[in-house]
């Protein structure tokens, strides 16, 4: 096996990737005209369509459809990708990635997260789905620091299309699927697209996973849905679209230490606490419950055969809660009634506490987009607001004292809007050989306020922190033939989340970061082969970068640092060997390092007593060490067969080591790990004449069973004989696990 990897390694490394194959190009409907939303083109982008992100769909969350995607890495808390489930794309996570749906913001306004278990089998309502790599063009929503994801719902309306109206012979069609497979996992889905007269069109989607997890008790209950109506007329497009979904599940963020993983790599310790009779014992319904609901409306007027505009409307509410024990506490963790603390006399007992959060984002977005021979433009503007509000309810789990007693309760509110302007002009535009100058900038407005009691120690909140931001890009593409050639640069600024507010203390006062994108890159394109390289460099002020450490609702913490970087090359190859046989590998070689690393840690005596009794955190300068989930090299590899109506694919995912905090504790790592998976599909041979469409699925994911953790965390502190203590946590991944399914068509 060691073997195999590093020939497919030193194969990569001598050649390169390309994202050309034509089973990643964007799906064109027969009677239109398919335009990418306007952007410069480079190999920094990977444009799927809804038959290859879904080839491999047994219900797993959309990050994991896209791991053959050039540095990125997936990973979840159950270990299975059902339950919450995260990616990190050139080592940034994905609350600074950029997200959108039909060009309206995904990301939580406040977290800066998309918490796909809220939207389960997303996937399968997608028409096509764009990976901009590095800060990309400028969209709707947070800025990009590593990457932005753009998804597309609708037909003719994002991406744009030509003129031309549906065809009226297109026919209704239904598409079922169901799949089943190891730790409970099921997932049923029911999908219909109706053409109707006077070009109305209708989609429709309900899907319905569950999963017992991999971890112990780590179940989710997920369910989903997706809804468009829409007219398509010749020069007017009007569409309606509503999604959503809603979730059970149980926590599965606490992770576990080495020595745990290692005698149990499937044990949680989620809701663990010791009953009275001394037995240890699980709370049962230590769980996530939340529900969300988007609406948008689109609308797309042709005004001239070159000039159109487009406005769209959105709402969307969120709510619900997650439920937790809190063993052994003291009463005076929530409460500061003085009165009521003396008359329990501090006493101690288990809690369950309840943490809601309740949400509404709204606004708008208008744009013009102009198509000619010689240039492209889009002007666009936006005005986002949202209204937040987190309360936390409480029982003594014990005694049953305080019965839905409200122990905190804050506000945030959040008015985002931007305008931006992108002009692409092709210099040299004759037969196969072009020439464009792309420029793109965009000025962003946010002002945002946090007001109330803070629910982790029960402080008052009020930060008002205002931003005005100018984001500059600008790019050269030069295209011949097959040949590509290009060189862009881009500035981008984002602000604070709100744990950077509330969860890092008084000694980080969150500050907006700042990122300088420098890419080189070059594709060959060939009839039966592509390659390409992309070089990068990210300089960054202020990078918030992940601590390794984690708030007491399991997201994980940021803090800025001074001055940072990302530097790596992108090594991309895909061949079509035979009509039967095709290879795609990926290589990602990158440094990652933060300067003059400086860091507050606890301090202690040698009896664990705090070191300075007025100061527990001391400053401690590490010197440039290597950014905390930062692997420097990710290699992704994958063959695929085809023959009638059989297909098979073989994926390898290599991730080298990382750390799990930014002061290189070699204590603290997450070991190089390496997974292959194997999924085959058959379209059964029924007549040609046949109303229906049947094909049989199956796959088996990490096949040599490896043992791995893909994410993780660390808590370190100091002794006063300058010792360090470190107790780093992990997240098991699944060993094999196998899945079947079919899915019916007609």
């Amino acid at each position: 096996m060691k073997k195999y990897l590093f020939f497919l390694l030193s194969l990569c490394a001598a050649s390169l990737y390309g994202e050309q194959d034509t089973d990643l190009v964007v799906n064109q409907l027969t009677e239109i005209e398919v335009v990418e939303t306007l952007k410069q083109e480079t190999a920094t982008s990977t444009t799927l369509q809804d038959s290859v992100l879904n080839r491999q769909n047994i219900g797993q969350n959309l990050p994991y459809l896209l791991t053959q995607t050039p540095s990125l890495v997936v990973m979840s808390d159950d270990g299975l990708g059902i339950g919450y489930t995260y990616f990190r794309i050139r080592g940034t996570d994905h609350t600074r990635i950029n997200m959108t749906v039909n060009d309206v913001p995904l990301n939580d306004q406040e977290s800066q997260t998309v918490f796909w278990v809220n939207m389960t089998d997303m996937s399968s309502s997608l028409r096509t789905l764009d990976v901009q790599r590095g800060v990309g063009t400028s969209t709707n929503g947070s800025a990009a620091f590593g990457a932005s994801v753009n998804m597309s719902t609708l037909a003719g309306i994002v991406p744009t299309e030509g003129l031309t109206a549906p065809s009226k012979t297109k026919k209704a069609n239904v598409l079922l699927q169901f799949n089943g497979g190891m730790y409970g996992t099921f997932k049923e889905m029911a999908k219909a697209e109706v053409f109707m007269p006077h070009n109305l069109r209708l989609n429709a989607r309900f899907s319905k996973v569950n999963s017992k997890g991999y971890l112990e008790r780590a179940k989710s209950d997920l369910y989903s849905y997706h809804f468009d109506f829409g007219w398509y007329d010749r020069k007017t497009k009007l569409v309606f679209t509503a999604f959503g979904g809603g979730e059970k599940t149980y926590m599965a963020w606490d992770g576990v230490s080495k020595e745990q993983m290692e005698w149990n790599p499937r044990y949680n310790p989620a809701g663990e606490y010791t009953d009275k009779d001394g037995n240890i014992a699980y709370y049962p319904n230590q769980t996530d419950n939340y529900h969300q609901q988007h609406f948008q409306l689109h609308l797309k007027q042709y005004l001239t055969d070159y000039l159109s505009l487009s406005a769209t409307a959105h709402y969307t509410h969120g709510g619900g809660y997650y439920e937790q024990m809190k063993a052994d506490k003291k009463y005076s963790t929530y409460t500061q009634d003085a009165g009521l603390l003396n008359s329990l006399n501090q006493q101690r007992s288990n809690f369950i506490r309840q943490k809601w959060l309740n949400n509404h984002f709204y606004g708008g977005i208008v744009g013009f987009e102009l198509h000619t021979t010689h240039v492209d433009g889009n002007l666009s503007a936006a005005v986002n607001n949202y209204e937040g509000d987190h309360y936390g309810r409480l029982t003594d789990y014990l005694y049953g004292v305080w019965f839905n007693h409200e122990y905190y309760r804050s506000k945030g509110r959040k008015l985002d809007a931007n305008v931006y302007a992108k002009v692409n002009w092709h210099i040299l535009n004759r037969n196969s050989e072009r020439l464009s100058l792309y420029a793109d900038l965009q000025y962003r407005h946010v002002d945002y306020r946090i007001t109330g009691i803070n629910d982790e120690d029960l402080s008052e909140l009020d930060f008002r922190p205002k931003f005005d931001f100018f984001n500059p890009k600008a790019g050269l593409t030069y295209k011949n033939g097959g040949h590509l050639l290009y060189a862009s640069f881009a500035m981008s600024n984002r602000e604070p989340s709100r744990d950077n507010y509330t969860e890092n203390g008084s000694h980080f006062e969150p500050k907006a970061e700042r990122l300088f994108d420098y890419e080189l890159g070059y594709t060959f394109t060939h009839r039966y082969f592509h390659i390409g390289a992309n070089l990068y460099f990210m300089d960054y002020k202020n990078q918030l970068v992940l601590t390794g450490r984690m708030s007491d609702t399991g997201a994980a913490l940021t803090q800025n640092v001074d001055k940072s970087y990302r530097m790596g090359v992108e090594l991309m190859l895909g061949a079509k060997v035979k009509n039967w046989f095709e290879w795609n590998a990926g290589l990602t070689v990158s440094r990652n390092k933060i300067i003059d690393f400086v860091d507050m840690l606890d301090t202690y005596t040698l009896d664990w007593e705090a070191a300075d009794p007025e100061n527990l955190q001391k400053e401690y300068r590490f010197g440039t060490t290597t950014i905390a989930f930062s692997p420097s090299v990710i290699f992704g590899n994958t063959f695929t067969f085809r023959y009638a109506g059989f297909q098979a694919d073989i994926q390898t995912n290599v991730v080298s080591k990382q750390y799990l905090d930014n002061t290189e504790n070699e204590e603290a790592v997450l070991k190089a790990y390496t997974y292959t998976n194997l999924s085959v599909s058959y379209l059964l041979p029924l007549p040609k004449r046949s109303p229906v469409e049947i094909t049989l699925l199956g796959q088996a994911n990490n096949i040599f069973n490896s043992h791995y953790a893909a994410n993780g965390g660390n808590w370190q502190c100091r002794f006063s004989d300058g010792s360090t203590y470190c107790t780093p946590w992990y997240y098991a991944q699944a060993g094999v696990n196998l899945h079947a399914g079919l899915r019916v068509r007609f």
